[in-house]
């Protein structure tokens, strides 16, 4: 991953976002980044190589998912809704499959428990982001879209997939989840709470039995100017631990900026703020809400926020896969 200097500082997020309280289903409280908070900008070069009970409805259970809130376009009437499928819909134009086994698990383990995110190398090509990319203007292969400014969500927006899920995307959700369950699970037992199934199918039918059947996949689109205010992707009472976004765009080529930002909110500590800067075809993984972080006494379980910095220039493209489905 490309790591070149942040052009947006912490200051800058923290001013753009800290009166926003969001989740994808429910609010959220927490510190702004404080201002002596230490930033760390992760490289991932090495490695090689669009979001608790809300005040109010929220679009797409954000009500981000909530979908068939206010501002949002669903697919399907809610009464039609069935447990989402596995099935993935056509192949498209690019039908290699991402590059997984060049996945590191061991060093991103150790990377999400460390530092909470994680880089990885490239996991697909560049004319398989243009094609996911050019699936953002294709009405019919989503359920809902969300305008970002009129709920105060950042400038932008962001659209679901229906299903079934496009072959790709359904491969990186499904081929990723085994791997990221057995790290949620070690920090289920840290943090001693319930695991995870260990396939998605089964985190799904879980998911169905919580009324919560509708995908999170999305595409997220930032033209200039664009920006996504600190945030988690709540959906539903059932929250797997962990996701990750893929970038679709080239960083300095296709827009600039738009960096991502996470926000580590530690107990009686200030919060820490990170950013990543990944090039095309890499993807970051991260927690959806919490983790467990090791200290002097034990484990004890810290906050996580991820957002978006000001574009400048361009449009930001970017794939997030989120493992649970929403209400």
């Amino acid at each position: 991953m490309r790591a070149p200097a942040s052009r947006a500082s912490a200051g800058t997020v923290s001013a753009r976002c800290r009166r926003v309280r969001r989740s994808r289903t429910g609010s959220l409280t927490g510190r702004s980044v404080g201002r002596r908070a230490r930033t760390t900008l992760l490289d991932g070069r090495a490695a090689v190589r669009r979001p608790s009970v809300p005040r109010s409805p929220r679009p797409d259970a954000r009500n981000r998912l909530g979908h068939g809130g206010v501002g949002t376009t669903a697919s399907t009437p809610r009464a039609r809704r069935q447990p989402m499928t596995t099935t993935p819909a056509d192949a498209g134009t690019a039908t290699a499959g991402p590059h997984l086994d060049a996945l590191d698990w061991a060093r991103l383990t150790e990377r999400l428990d460390t530092e909470g995110v994680a880089a990885t190398p490239r996991l697909i090509e560049p004319a398989q982001c243009d094609e996911i990319t050019a699936m953002f203007d294709e009405h019919d292969r989503f359920r809902s879209t969300v305008q970002m400014a009129r709920h105060s969500f950042g400038e932008g927006s962001y659209r679901y997939f229906t299903d079934p899920l496009p072959e790709l995307v359904q491969t990186l959700r499904t081929e990723l989840y085994p791997p990221l369950a057995r790290i949620a699970n070690d920090w289920a037992r840290r943090l001693g709470e319930d695991t995870f199934p260990e396939t998605l199918d089964g985190l799904l039918e879980t998911c169905a039995a919580h009324g919560q059947t509708r995908p999170t996949p999305l595409v997220l689109r930032y033209g200039e100017s664009g920006y996504n205010c600190l945030h988690q992707d709540v959906y539903g009472d059932l929250t797997f631990p962990l996701q990750f976004l893929v970038m679709l765009s080239r960083p300095d080529v296709d827009f600039t900026g738009g960096e991502s930002v996470f926000v580590e909110q530690r107990p009686r500590q200030q919060s820490r703020p990170m950013v990543l800067r990944p090039g095309q075809g890499q993807a970051v993984i991260f927690p959806v809400r919490n983790r467990p972080r090791r200290g002097t006494r034990g484990d004890h379980r810290v906050q996580m926020r991820h957002g978006v910095s000001a574009v400048h220039s361009g449009n930001r493209h970017v794939l997030g896969i989120i493992f649970h489905n929403a209400r």
